[in-house]
């Protein structure tokens, strides 16, 4: 039976979850605190059919982008808990946006170590390097 419930485990039981460079997943931000199970990291299970798996560091670009895309991340929405993002936050992103923000121009910059080796079904390693805060060398 071992795995066969492996997402439901908390978030500490997440220490084998690797990022986009094959190492330990490390956390995004707790402050917001981001994350589809709001855990501070960009984990992902069946049921994160957005896939919130890019750790980014918005920037006001980006935020005016998704805002015009029908994701307004900067308004408050105390209703959900949620206070709205700032430029220089760190958040985990849906996949999907991230690379349709690329696309388009408006990709934030990205942090490697923390975004979850499952962005890699939706974006190359290369662009998410060439965006990357913390590219290796």
């Amino acid at each position: 039976m071992s795995g066969s419930f492996d997402w439901l485990k908390p978030a500490s039981a997440e220490a084998g979850k690797r990022n986009v460079l094959g190492g330990p997943l490390l956390p995004c931000s707790v402050a917001p605190l981001t994350g589809f199970f709001r855990d501070g990291c960009c984990n992902t299970g069946p049921e994160d059919i957005g896939l919130h798996v890019v750790c980014a560091e918005v920037s006001a670009e980006f935020l005016n982008f998704s805002k015009a895309a029908g994701n307004d991340l900067s308004t408050p929405r105390p209703e959900y808990g949620f206070a709205g993002l700032s430029a220089g936050d760190r958040w985990c992103l849906c996949a999907a946006r991230w690379e349709e923000a690329r696309r388009a121009g408006f990709a934030p910059p990205v942090l490697l170590e923390a975004t979850h080796e499952a962005a890699l079904e939706i974006c190359t390693l290369d662009d998410l390097i060439s965006h990357a805060v913390d590219a290796p060398t």
